[in-house]
């Protein structure tokens, strides 16, 4: 018989239970009636049986009763949930991601709320730092549309920074994009990533939590968020990342899962490549261009990825993008996401009567360009 997702949660709610005791309890199927059967049976010496305090039991009991504050509260949540459409997914759910259920630390319960198939597709998870340099902000929306265009689904922590400009990038193309928040499914963080999450959402993406609703951004979460976005996904890139951050922390956590590990490397002047080079030096694999990735994992997901074949696949999005006019997009698409010289530009627009400079600086205020010593560079 199935798991019934209330119970869980009505477990989850009773004090000195945490996800390692959540787990356990889960494994050995100690439904609530079953816990309190066995704490007043003759058994109850056993050391099979886990034992709980006197007000873990008096509230499960009322909660069995169908009555009492954990009874209300638990109602209340499963209600809330069913508010905003979120769905419980338990780890023993036919529908809870098969890749995460290897991980040997998996979450009891999964709450998603968009598209659930977006979670039975290949991933890669893109990470780094939340204060980002310009470049790396690139780098993450270049290698996330990549990675988006060649039937991956981009997946991270929706926090500031590279995790934004991974889930923009797909979103961007109207692809799915899993963002695995550190909050409950009430709460987007940061507020200013509201409207990214109703993107990713439109774009046939999907937000996931273990986390009940009304958990708020807490140090204490972030971990147990990376373990997800690790556990979920078929590889790991960092694109920037500091010797003590989360980023590196969740691509530890891969490498412990069994999963790639892939890293970006860049100056050594830059503290956000130290733990890169960092990874790199502990095996992960050094990344130019992102079909050093495809090419590890097309042999694992017996996919033929490349990126040539999989702009085209994606709409032509790099040939026309909507809201731009016709000459926005030929100018756009003479600039390099690297450095593109003025003079460039000039040349590959011929003879093309197009204002280039004030038009330069219309897709600059737009936030398709930007200007560099004696030229332009696109980022995004």
């Amino acid at each position: 018989m199935p798991s019934d997702p209330k119970d869980w949660i009505a477990i989850s709610q009773l004090p000195g239970i945490g996800p390692a005791t959540l787990g356990k309890l889960f494994r050995g199927k100690w439904t609530p009636k079953k816990l309190i059967a066995d704490q007043d049976s003759q058994q109850a010496t056993s050391s099979n049986i886990p034992r709980l305090n006197k007000l873990q039991k008096a509230q499960l009991h009322n909660y069995v009763m169908q009555r009492g504050p954990l009874w209300d509260s638990t109602q209340q949540l499963v209600e809330q949930l069913q508010l905003i459409n979120v769905q419980c997914l338990l780890a023993d759910d036919d529908a809870y991601p098969a890749l995460l259920r290897e991980a040997p630390d998996h979450p009891v319960m999964l709450f998603l709320q968009g598209n659930i198939n977006a979670l039975h597709l290949p991933m890669v998870s893109v990470v780094g730092s939340r204060n980002a340099s310009a470049a790396g902000l690139r780098h993450a929306y270049q290698f996330s549309r990549a990675l988006s265009a060649g039937g991956f689904v981009v997946t991270s922590g929706m926090a500031l920074g590279i995790d934004g400009a991974a889930h923009q990038a797909a979103a961007d193309l109207g692809l799915p994009t899993v963002a695995v928040m550190g909050t409950g499914s009430d709460r987007i963080y940061p507020r200013r990533h509201q409207k990214l999450s109703e993107k990713i959402l439109e774009t046939g993406g999907a937000l996931i939590t273990e986390l009940l609703p009304g958990a708020g951004p807490l140090a204490a979460h972030f971990p147990r968020r990376n373990r997800i976005i690790s556990g979920l996904s078929t590889g790991v890139l960092v694109v920037e990342a500091a010797l003590k951050s989360g980023s590196l922390i969740t691509a530890r956590m891969a490498l412990n899962q069994g999963r790639e590990v892939f890293a970006l490397p860049g100056s050594i002047d830059h503290p956000g490549s130290r733990g890169c080079h960092a990874l790199i030096r502990e095996g992960a694999v050094l990344v130019e261009s992102v079909d050093h990735i495809l090419d590890e994992l097309s042999v694992m997901l017996g996919l033929l990825l490349r990126v040539s074949e999989n702009i085209e696949a994606a709409g032509n999005q790099n040939e026309f993008q909507e809201g731009l006019s016709d000459i926005q997009n030929t100018i756009l698409s003479a600039v390099d996401f690297s450095q593109t010289l003025l003079e460039e530009i000039t040349i590959r627009m011929g003879s093309i009567d197009c204002q280039l400079q004030s038009n330069l600086v219309e897709l600059e205020l737009l936030g398709w360009i930007e200007a560099t010593g004696g030229g332009y560079r696109r980022i995004r």
